[in-house]
């Protein structure tokens, strides 16, 4: 099962699973963003979430870090059950910068709703049946345990009002990602990577909410530009 963690000194997330977790994922976000130009207006947005998937595959292919986790079987399970088996076992991991996965988390949101349309338009008449049938999709389930995933590491890091205050950035009704110029996400990564590890956690609602302010941002590199 996927699950997230701050890293030790609050510069990202490290993301958690299995060989099959990795590679259901890897395919999840492959799925969701659709092919090359599919979606006009979400070219930048869908490589960040390719992004990710780099990172996944090269976990895949033994080229990220790894940890060993506690599985549940202790010695008395083992005779009980007649089984020799390790206690552990290897979970891959990835890391990913704050500001880079707040950005990929709203984006992904743009993602489900396209591939729900158009798993609606493609495969089942537009009904109450159709859009059940679209809400046990595998990819959405999976896209969805990452986002739950990270949800749960903001909310064990983060106090009660910062974490609100993330999640409102994020989930605003005008909060998307189409046509949206990533580099200031790359100038959000520099400027976070460069704060010391305190203010780093305090900050990452005021990163959030300069991510999903699409207006201002754009403004602010049209002047740069």
């Amino acid at each position: 099962m996927i699950y997230a963690k701050n890293t030790p000194n609050n510069v990202g997330v490290a993301i958690y699973g299995d060989h099959m977790d990795f590679e259901n994922l890897y395919e999840a976000l492959h799925n969701v963003v659709g092919e090359e130009d599919e979606y006009d207006g979400y070219f930048s947005s869908s490589l960040r979430v390719l992004g990710v998937c780099y990172d996944l595959r090269h976990a895949l292919m033994g080229d990220r870090e790894f940890e060993f986790v506690d599985n549940g079987l202790d010695e008395d399970k083992k005779k009980l059950m007649k089984v020799i088996a390790p206690d552990k076992n290897l979970y891959l991991k990835i890391n990913v910068l704050w500001p880079e996965m707040l950005f990929v988390m709203i984006a992904l949101n743009d993602f489900l709703e396209l591939y729900a349309k158009k798993q609606i338009k493609t495969k089942y008449s537009s009904n109450l049946y159709a859009e059940i049938k679209v809400s046990w999709d595998s990819t959405i389930a999976q896209i969805r345990m990452l986002q739950s995933s990270v949800a749960a590491a903001l909310k064990q890091t983060l106090s009660e009002n910062l974490y609100s205050r993330v999640l409102n950035a994020m989930n605003g009704t005008d909060v998307f990602t189409y046509r949206y110029i990533t580099q200031y996400i790359d100038s959000l990564n520099d400027k976070f990577i460069n704060m010391k590890a305190e203010k780093r956690l305090k900050s990452i609602s005021v990163f959030a909410r300069r991510i999903s302010k699409k207006r201002r941002r754009l403004l602010e590199i049209r002047r740069i530009s």
